[in-house]
């Protein structure tokens, strides 16, 4: 009996902290603490670039220019070596959302007791504080870069151009339909993977975390912080993903055959 309430304690833990704070039902639910947290690191990103824009010196750069410039110098590599277009959009966009996914993830760094606890104070009764572990935002994100792919596809080739390339490729016309399948799967799986890689990443990183809590106090600095420094690097790689594969993504769309 002792351990049957146990694994219930442990299992009521873990859906408390994996349940978001939610209004609504079905289709039209909304993830509050999701919205919360992704309006305010994004907030935080445009704080931290609009101060280190308008402390810039053409001398000695401080600290925050230093790192601003490291950051940006590092997104517009990765432009230059993936995109072949020519856009003023695409270096903005892949700084934004290197930066605003960093973010979310770097949530997932705090211990996991913290913000459900202020929560409770306030009277909330969840608190879900890593927008990137809620499929809704990663599939925000990933379908928002999937209407700008289907945008500059538009754009750049012409309608009847983006619509032959449905149609005739790989294997010409003599095999339109096989064509349109393959060409539909492909495009449709650009969102969806990059909305379940970072996700499931996060996801279990956060249970990780989760079930590392759920140990006897003395185990839980030995198990959390090895595993918080690992961590630090899946956070940054995920970013690095989804930045690089957008990159790409918007590169094939400008590219006129």
């Amino acid at each position: 009996m002792a351990t049957e309430a146990h694994a219930e304690g442990a299992t009521g833990y873990i859906i408390h902290h994996l349940t978001p704070l939610h209004v609504g039902e079905g289709f039209w639910t909304l993830h509050l603490d999701t919205l919360f947290f992704s309006a305010v690191l994004g907030g935080l990103f445009l704080w931290f670039f609009k101060t280190a824009a308008e402390k810039a010196t053409a001398g000695v750069p401080n600290l925050v220019q230093s790192f601003a410039e490291m950051l940006i110098e590092f997104v517009d590599q990765q432009v230059k070596d993936s995109f072949h277009g020519r856009s003023q959009l695409i270096a903005p966009l892949a700084l934004t959302i290197f930066c605003w996914i960093f973010l979310w993830n770097f949530m997932d760094l705090f211990p996991v007791d913290i913000f459900p606890l202020v929560g409770s104070l306030m009277g909330l009764e969840y608190l879900r504080v890593v927008p990137s572990t809620d499929l809704n935002a990663t599939f925000a994100m990933s379908i928002s870069v999937f209407c700008l792919i289907i945008f500059y596809s538009i754009k750049i080739k012409g309608p009847w151009g983006f619509a032959k390339e449905l149609m005739f490729q790989p294997f010409g016309p003599w095999l339109l339909p096989f064509n349109l399948l393959l060409k539909l799967v492909e495009e449709i799986a650009k969102p969806i993977s990059l909305a379940l890689r970072l996700f499931g990443n996060l996801y279990a990183g956060e249970l990780i975390f989760i079930l590392i809590a759920l140990l006897p106090w003395y185990l839980q600095p030995v198990l959390s912080f090895p595993w918080a420094i690992f961590h630090i690097l899946i956070i940054t790689l995920q970013a690095f993903i989804f930045m690089v594969l957008t990159i790409v993504y918007l590169s094939m769309a400008h590219e006129d055959h």
